[in-house]
């Protein structure tokens, strides 16, 4: 291990489990990014399904904003395939390196991303390991390096009934997820 890799061990390590234990920092929560709450009225009426909307961007090189939604929280996982990947699949036990946008469903405004820690930066993920929540991790599996998806997220499957961090006890989240590598 050399120096330089050490320190960005570390650094993957914590954000991981801060991803896991809270979802993010207060760095990262909505009040600290000068993130908005969208209006009942811009938001989505229909449920997510696993059709993508097309408010999602494509654009694999632009952070993408979640949308929010006023019809009722779905209470299974939700995927919705937004960029189809043409690489390797992320299966149980792989490594792999993600971005991401956390954000909650009611309101679509976002409490966690990696795209604030740098363009380059990526969460590394090992598939099926238990080390972020289990609908982040049900999520990627599947996925091909180059995709871009939306996971809808029960609470069951997030922070459950006690939240924690800036999650509320409860919360339905939306996370859009790129597949950057898989190892």
């Amino acid at each position: 291990m050399t120096r330089r890799t050490a320190p960005r061990l570390l650094a993957a390590a914590a954000v991981a489990l801060s991803l896991a234990a809270c979802g993010g920092t207060d760095a990262a929560s909505p009040q600290a990014a000068g993130s908005t709450t969208a209006a009942a009225s811009d938001c989505l009426a229909e449920t997510p399904t696993t059709e993508a909307p097309a408010e999602v961007s494509t654009d694999l090189a632009e952070e993408p904003a979640a949308p929010c939604y006023s019809a009722a929280a779905p209470t299974e996982l939700v995927l919705s395939d937004v960029v189809v990947g043409t690489g390797a699949e992320a299966v149980a036990g792989t490594d792999t390196a993600v971005k991401y946008v956390g954000a909650f469903y009611e309101s679509g405004e976002e409490f966690d991303a990696s795209w604030k820690r740098g363009d380059d930066y990526t969460l590394p993920v090992t598939v099926g390991a238990g080390r972020v929540i289990p609908g982040f991790d049900q999520g990627i599996e599947g996925m091909k390096v180059g995709g871009r998806r939306m996971v809808t997220i029960p609470s069951d499957l997030g922070y459950g009934p006690q939240g924690q961090g800036p999650i509320p006890g409860g919360a339905t989240l939306v996370f859009i997820i790129d597949l950057v590598s898989v190892g």
